[in-house]
């Protein structure tokens, strides 16, 4: 579903947005999150995945409360995915334009690999690390969420701002290009001849002689 909604879109309109497995967001943070997604009058996909439904492995299941009337409101500019949505295929796809993640370590090198740019929303563990390589070592994202300020709840403004700027803006389009070229850099690096491929091969040599 997801897929063909995709491919309706515009190339590069979309912003994918996916906290991941094991991420939950708060009732609060999911409604600002609908109103700063509604407010940036961008396309977008929103996954919301099974973490956010509450603690399922105890029984605990909350109903994912969004602004009243917003699919509806939005059924031509977005699409609210609550199911498993095949996510590498949706940053490899022509439409999607930049990902809002948690930037756990395999989300990060999906889109690194796939050349989309994200907008960094860290919640634990390794995350504001990844989140830092991202925006300012390999500067092919922006940050939604300040690690320092982690006890503050991310504004709707907060994260209509972020959008645009990944999404419209002449910033974001430089940022767009970053990540384009690393992310051909890095797939061109894993084909005979590039230098990963090469390198494992040659680890796969030693071990095996």
């Amino acid at each position: 579903m997801s897929l063909e909604w995709l491919d309706k879109q515009a190339q590069d309109s979309v912003i994918y947005v996916s906290f991941g497995t094991t991420t939950s967001l708060s009732d609060d943070e999911i409604r600002e999150l609908a109103n700063g997604l509604e407010k940036s009058k961008q396309k977008f996909i929103w996954v919301i995945r099974d973490a956010d439904k509450g603690d399922i492995f105890n029984g605990e299941v909350r109903r994912v409360e969004l602004p009243k009337g917003f699919e509806e409101r939005l059924q031509e500019k977005g699409l609210v995915v609550r199911e498993w949505a095949p996510q590498l295929e949706i940053l490899s796809h022509p439409s999607t334009g930049g990902f809002m993640s948690h930037c756990g370590w395999n989300s990060s090198m999906e889109s690194i690999t796939m050349g989309v740019p994200m907008a960094t929303w860290p919640m634990h563990s390794d995350q504001p690390r990844n989140a830092v390589l991202v925006t300012e070592v390999l500067k092919t994202g922006i940050s939604v969420r300040d690690w320092e300020l982690r006890g503050e709840l991310v504004t709707s403004s907060t994260i209509e701002t972020s959008i645009r700027k990944l999404m419209a803006s002449d910033e974001g389009d430089a940022i767009r290009k970053r990540a384009a070229k690393l992310g051909d850099d890095v797939r061109r690096s894993v084909e005979k001849g590039g230098v990963t491929r090469m390198e494992i091969d040659s680890f796969i040599a030693h071990i095996t002689r």
